[in-house]
């Protein structure tokens, strides 16, 4: 038994992924739409890597009646207008931006690590998590059920595709004008992002952390657990896909670099790749186009009773968005079978 699925902001970095990672994961579709705004109705989309192409329809006018699932990746805006009609029409809405996110009675989904609340949706919409929260909770989840942890100070060193593809435009002839001596203007970022980082990702907010901070902060405890403290400073990187982050735990009991180790080689999401050798980490550049989050350089952390560092690291445009959401979408499918 198939189902009926549109993809809305398909012509998106995002979008696009979502539809790859359906038809890499052989989704059971009966059918599958590719919807955008006006502006690319007609345009042709290529499904993933089969032969098959989808002709954009027009989000103003889709009828979302008959549908069985939207994944949402088309901003807030675009939700906030289309995500309740869907959702009226009897779709179940998994949307990508930050609008639903810590509405009490929406559903804030990482797979791996709260299957359980999606029995908490009461407005047929779930929420997809930030995409740097999305990977910490990966790593953070079995070892918070082993030792519980008390608190994370994460840096998180995000690519530019978190921002769009204008950010990566932007990477691209930035980097291209400095080589060749032509003038650098910036227009997505504040200020030049190639061959330089920015400590500035979305809004700043009155006590002077940014908003993409506090989506660490708030996320992790929806998500995860309330009690954990959280204190994140995020960075823009010139990095075309990948995020990573530095991430120092604190936990209640102890819990040593050995334990760690055998708990993340078994957690469902994660790679273990933790070598102490010149190489033996995961960086940006090997994490392009994969499914897991990433972890390494676990250690001991000696300033604190009980703590670890490690370095996690994950396709943002995978496990930080398109495949998160359709990982909640095969969730969505086994309780339904389950359901009968």
């Amino acid at each position: 038994m198939g189902y009926r699925v549109a993809v809305v902001g398909a012509t998106g970095n995002v979008g696009r992924e979502m539809l790859a990672i359906l038809a890499e994961r052989e989704f059971p579709l009966d059918d599958i739409a590719a919807v955008a705004s006006s502006r690319s109705q007609g345009r042709m989309i290529d499904f993933g890597d089969t032969d098959r192409e989808l002709k954009c329809q027009s989000i103003e006018h889709f009828d979302f009646s008959g549908w069985d699932i939207a994944l949402f990746a088309a901003g807030s805006g675009p939700a906030k207008e289309h995500a309740p009609r869907a959702a009226a029409a009897g779709c179940v809405v998994i949307d990508n931006s930050s609008l639903y996110r810590m509405e009490p009675d929406v559903p804030l989904i990482v797979p791996e690590v709260n299957p359980q609340a999606l029995g908490r949706m009461k407005r047929n919409i779930i929420a997809n998590p930030n995409c740097s929260t999305a990977q910490m909770m990966v790593a953070l989840k079995p070892l918070h059920d082993a030792a519980t942890i008390k608190r994370v100070v994460v840096s998180t060193y995000q690519s530019v595709s978190g921002a769009g593809k204008e950010a990566m435009d932007e990477l691209f002839t930035q980097t291209r004008a400095i080589f060749v001596g032509d003038p650098k203007e910036s227009e997505v970022f504040t200020k030049q992002i190639a061959f330089n980082v920015i400590p500035h990702i979305d809004k700043f907010m009155d006590d002077g952390s940014t908003k993409e901070e506090w989506k660490m902060v708030s996320e992790t405890h929806k998500i995860l657990d309330p009690d954990i403290e959280v204190t994140a400073t995020c960075v823009r990187v010139p990095v075309f896909v990948g995020h990573s982050e530095a991430l120092n735990v604190e936990f209640e009991k102890p819990l040593s670099v050995e334990q760690a180790h055998k708990i993340l080689r078994e957690a469902p999401g994660c790679m273990l790749v933790d070598k102490r050798e010149n190489g033996g980490y995961v960086t940006p550049v090997e994490c392009v186009g994969e499914y897991a989050t990433y972890i390494s350089r676990v250690r001991k952390d000696p300033t604190v009773k009980h703590g670890l560092n490690l370095w996690c690291v994950s396709d943002n445009l995978r496990k930080g968005a398109a495949l998160n959401a359709v990982q909640i979408a095969e969730l969505l499918g086994r309780e339904r079978l389950q359901k009968g």
